[in-house]
């Protein structure tokens, strides 16, 4: 396919993989390429059962080539959008190849600085230093021509056209380029915090216990941005939630430290919220107890839940919970808490299997705490991260927060 995003999120999770285990060695690890003929002029995708190429590499060099696919820019230096990026139903924004995609910017800078970590600790100081450079440079680049004024855009058509503008008749705003405008550390402070706020005002829908992915939905405007605008407006990505970019906003506010705003996004699109009475299942019409990856957001079926089981937004949404909202963060051997919970929260706890090693955690939020004490066993520790030991026997975990 042309799709410009989807071969990038190789060397995200494989960063992510490295810092949470420590495993380094892997990324010595050789595999073989899939093969395939490239692509006509016009052709936009093709189907078809791929071979195994002769030639492997490492891990680490599939991720540095994936990265070095992805460098690739418009006239406002700004990565090229293809035939879609994470939302594929953008699919002729940028089918010409000029289109541009803000979202993919942050996206990519965020790969981009996440990677130079990776590089340097292969010892590969030159590919680190090009990451930084090009990281550098796009993040001026998407002040420059990413910002609308009161929140980010979205993308630029082929022919220049911006999206998810105030002046775009159709999606004048979209959530995850407020996000990752957050997630990704990209966006300037204030502009971020402003687009946070744009994103809260315009696309949190208190009455349908809904977050929109964009507003308004596409219906009127002249230019086409493919088949997205296949949808009922208010359906799936067509102004609809979807879920797994609600689930990004509500990572943003946490990363910004928005308790009240985190647990508050939290409990509106937990799926057991719209179903404990009668009258909301018969809205909701899905299962509670599973993640939707869509929810209607048009009378007369706001409220409705979409994709159920297939979704890839019930990884994201333990993610959130687990990392964002509760806030454990496990570094190789050592396991680290920086919780968004609410105020009214006194204590919660986490059990946690490390190896063959259980740790009972005990978190309790005090105001009058001046700074993070941790206990294990009844020993007080120095600093604030818990040493993981494999040593097959049950620990005790007292943490306080300040």
């Amino acid at each position: 396919t042309r799709i410009s995003d989807d071969f990038l999120w190789l060397p995200f999770v494989t960063y992510h993989y490295i810092v949470h285990t420590g495993d380094t060695q892997i990324l010595d690890e050789s595999s073989h390429f899939l093969e395939g003929r490239l692509l006509n002029p016009k052709e936009e995708s093709y189907y078809e059962l791929p071979t195994h190429s002769k030639e492997s590499a490492t891990l680490y060099n599939h991720c540095v080539r994936a990265i070095q696919h992805g460098l690739t820019f418009g006239e406002h230096g700004l990565p090229l959008i293809g035939t879609g990026d994470w939302n594929d139903g953008m699919d002729r924004v940028g089918h010409h190849g000029k289109g541009e995609s803000v979202w993919l910017g942050f996206f990519l800078y965020d790969v981009l600085t996440k990677f130079i970590q990776i590089a340097n600790l292969h010892n590969d100081s030159t590919f680190a230093a090009q990451c930084k450079t090009y990281a550098d440079t796009l993040s001026a680049n998407l002040e420059k021509h990413g910002w609308d004024g009161k929140w980010y855009r979205r993308a630029y058509f082929d022919d220049g056209t911006p999206l998810g503008s105030a002046n775009s008749t159709d999606c004048q705003i979209d959530s995850i380029s407020q996000s990752w405008s957050v997630l990704s550390g990209a966006g300037e402070t204030k502009h971020s915090l402003m687009a946070m706020k744009s994103a809260e005002n315009r696309l949190v829908k208190k009455d349908a216990g809904i977050i929109q992915l964009l507003d308004p939905p596409f219906d009127k405007a002249n230019i086409d941005p493919g088949y997205i605008r296949g949808y009922v407006p208010g359906v799936r990505e067509n102004g609809g939630q979807y879920t797994h970019a609600a689930i990004w906003m509500i990572m943003a506010f946490a990363k910004l430290g928005d308790k009240r705003r985190t647990w508050e996004l939290l409990q509106m699109i937990n799926p057991l919220n719209h179903g404990k009475t009668k009258e909301e299942v018969a809205i909701y019409k899905v299962e509670p107890y599973v993640m939707a990856a869509d929810i209607y957001a048009i009378p007369p079926h706001a409220g409705r839940g979409g994709w159920t089981w297939y979704t890839g937004s019930a990884g994201w949404m333990y993610q959130l919970i687990i990392g964002s909202f509760l806030g454990l963060r496990r570094e190789a051997d050592k396991l680290r808490f920086e919780p968004c919970i609410p105020v009214e929260w006194k204590l919660f706890k986490v059990h946690y299997r490390y190896l063959d090693t259980m740790y009972h955690i005990s978190i309790q939020q005090k105001k009058s705490a001046k700074k993070m004490s941790i206990i294990i066993d009844g020993q007080p520790q120095e600093g604030e991260t818990i040493m993981l030991t494999n040593d097959k026997i049950e620990h005790d975990v007292q943490i306080e927060l300040k």
